[in-house]
């Protein structure tokens, strides 16, 4: 049998910080944006133009928050 893994080994490296970005809804809006479109495009051209914008103004707002996150995490990846 083998040996049980030990907790301590999962773990990073102290000094090691894991980056996680933050709860957002904007890919869930995102994907309706571009859902909604595509389904318009059988129904109304209403909706396509609705989903399209939709998808356009939360596409830029997610660009956004990931250089955002971007630009907060060090500049030497290097150092363990």
């Amino acid at each position: 049998m083998s040996e049980p893994r030990s907790l301590e080994s999962d773990a990073p490296p102290a000094g090691e910080e894991l980056h996680l970005p933050g709860p957002s809804l904007i890919p869930i809006l995102n994907a309706f944006g571009i859902s909604l479109a595509l389904f318009g495009l059988t129904w109304s051209m209403f909706m396509t133009i609705s989903g399209l914008l939709l998808f356009l103004v939360t596409l830029v707002l997610w660009l956004r928050d990931v250089r955002r996150d971007i630009d907060e995490l060090p500049l030497d990846h290097s150092a363990h």
